[in-house]
C-alpha cells in the first residue's frame, strides 16, 4: 500500500535530516512504501534508488547482513521494514515506525537515532 499523508511528510523530512550527509547509494526494499520513502531523497540527490529483494519484509538476517557488508565503503541510505530493522539493531531497542537509524558499518551498531 502507498504512503499515507504522514508517511509522505516523513519522506520529505528525510531529505532535510540527511541534507548534510555524503550519500553514495540509496538501497530500498522493493515494497511500494519503502520505494516511496526514498524517492524524494533520490530525486534531490540525483541518485537512482536500487530496489533489493534482500530488504523485503520477512527476509532472514543472513541475506540482509550480506547485502550490508557488500555496501562496505559506501555511505548508503537503506530503507527496509520493522522486522529487518529489529534484527539489525538487536534486542532491547525499539524501531518505531518512521524512525531513522544511523548504523556503524563495522559492527552494525546503532550510533544515533533520529526521529523524523
Amino acid at each position: 500500500r502507498p504512503l499515507d499523508k504522514k508517511g509522505r511528510k516523513q519522506a520529505k523530512r528525510l531529505v532535510d535530516v540527511l541534507a548534510g550527509a555524503r550519500i553514495d547509494r540509496i538501497v530500498s526494499s522493493p515494497y511500494l512504501r519503502c520505494v516511496q520513502t526514498v524517492e524524494p531523497l533520490a530525486l534531490r540527490l540525483g541518485i537512482a534508488a536500487e530496489q533489493r529483494g534482500e530488504l523485503a519484509e520477512g527476509t532472514p538476517p543472513g541475506p540482509v547482513r550480506d547485502l550490508l557488508a557488500a555496501l562496505d565503503g559506501a555511505t548508503a541510505v537503506v530503507c527496509t521494514h520493522g522486522d529487518i530493522i529489529a534484527e539489525l539493531i538487536g534486542p532491547g531497542r525499539e524501531a518505531k515506525k518512521g524512525s531513522v537509524w544511523v548504523l556503524d558499518g563495522a559492527g552494525l551498531d546503532p550510533v544515533e537515532y533520529l526521529k523524523t
